[in-house]
């Protein structure tokens, strides 16, 4: 290769390079487009919410004669506020949310929004899947540890019951800045787990430890199996509400509850009942080696009180979630019609901006000079683009009730 044609190879890069520095002169004005329409969302939704509220203390507050026609009037009122708080929700799952102060606390003031549905999806089954393999692990450990009393054993499973829960708190709180409804308990649930991980960890070799070794172990293994069955009843409930455009592609424990549940719940109860007494059953084994034998370590007190805690907190969820939830179905109809009115625009205008690429294709092979002659030139029609809309088109249209929705209002 002779030094003109690399010369040549050099300028056609230069070209090039010309080229990625105009694309990335545009990606920095749209990134910067971009943070300004986000922060006029950002104050269109507080102003939206201000309004509301003012609104809904008037109704509140209205003491006038109360006739059929204003009892619809006040109806309609509140039906439209429970459907606008939802489509709020939902243009707020596309805005970057601020994290918590856990996060911000592990992983420092670092931005851990998914603006990109799809990849919400994605991070979304990598922490079902994280949870199913780590589970399927612990159990394989507390099987071996109930076989062999080695320390080496013991301390590793322990380690891995203390790395898979601080795992999952960080996990879980970037799917809450994400949008995923994840019950308070339940993440107070994997907080307190880590304590109780730490303190196993450090519960020094003796006496009162192998006293209570082999309850420990004959519990996680169910703890594991009752884990492995809420999984697969889980994620075959979510995938059929899913199916049935009844579920937001972020929830990872169900939040709505129907009828046809009462089938598989009626199954899956008693083995978390269970799984609580087994919790129970723990803090009353502490709770008598804390006094015999003497000189119990402070392990086992702490340890006594941290698995009645979670004895109390989980059996009070789980019998007051399944009525609350029951009371919440009307507020979950309106947040999903707003749902699925979103994510039908949304594919509206997927498919608007493909028709666009296809006419305007044709319309580059129909009005090519070499191919045609003069006459046909005069007289082949020019294809019309179709606007694509725009972002503030599409929040407006979203906004908007339909005919059908007003009736069913």
């Amino acid at each position: 290769m002779d030094i003109e044609t690399l010369r040549n190879e050099w300028d056609e890069l230069n070209r090039e390079y010309t080229e990625l520095e105009t694309c990335n002169r545009r990606y920095m004005e749209l990134l910067e487009q971009l943070q300004q329409h986000q922060q006029k969302c950002f104050n269109e939704i507080k102003h939206q919410r201000y309004r509301m509220n003012q609104i809904t203390a008037s109704v509140r507050q209205y003491k006038g004669p109360i006739g059929g026609e204003e009892k619809e009037k006040l109806d309609d009122l509140q039906k439209m506020s429970l459907k606008r708080k939802a489509q709020l929700h939902e243009i707020e799952q596309s805005l970057p949310a601020k994290s918590g102060r856990y996060l911000q606390i592990i992983l420092g003031d670092v931005n851990v929004s998914i603006l990109n549905r799809n990849d919400k999806v994605r991070y979304k089954d990598d922490y079902e899947k994280f949870k199913l393999i780590l589970n399927v692990i612990g159990l394989i450990m507390a099987f071996f540890n109930l076989i062999f009393n080695y320390r080496a054993l013991e301390l590793s499973f322990i380690f891995l019951l203390v790395w898979y829960y601080c795992t999952l708190t960080i996990r879980e709180s970037i799917l809450k800045v994400n949008g995923s409804r994840i019950k308070g308990w339940w993440r107070a649930h994997h907080f307190i787990s880590t304590v109780a991980a730490g303190v196993l960890l450090i519960w020094p070799q003796g006496e009162h430890w192998q006293l209570f070794r082999l309850q420990f172990m004959y519990f996680n293994v169910y703890i594991s199996i009752v884990q492995y069955l809420q999984f697969g009843y889980q994620k075959g409930l979510l995938y059929r509400l899913k199916a049935l455009g009844e579920r937001h592609n972020m929830d990872i424990t169900i939040e709505g509850f129907h009828s046809w549940m009462w089938r598989g719940l009626s199954f899956l109860l008693p083995f978390l009942f269970i799984g609580y007494a087994f919790q129970a059953y723990n803090a009353w084994t502490l709770f008598k080696l804390a006094y015999y034998p003497p000189d119990a370590p402070w392990h086992v007190s702490v340890m006594c009180g941290l698995f009645l805690l979670l004895f109390v907190g989980n059996t009070a969820t789980t019998l007051w979630v399944v009525p609350e939830k029951i009371r919440e179905r009307s507020k979950e109809r309106y947040r999903l019609q707003s749902m699925g009115k979103s994510m039908k625009l949304r594919k509206e205008m997927k498919n608007s901006a493909s028709d666009l690429d296809l006419s305007g294709s044709s319309q580059v092979a129909t009005t090519t000079p070499t191919s045609l002659t003069p006459t046909q030139a005069t007289t082949t029609p020019t294809a019309t683009p179709t606007p694509t809309p725009t972002p503030a088109a599409a929040s407006a249209a979203a906004a908007m009730p339909t005919a059908t929705e007003k009736k069913e209002n």
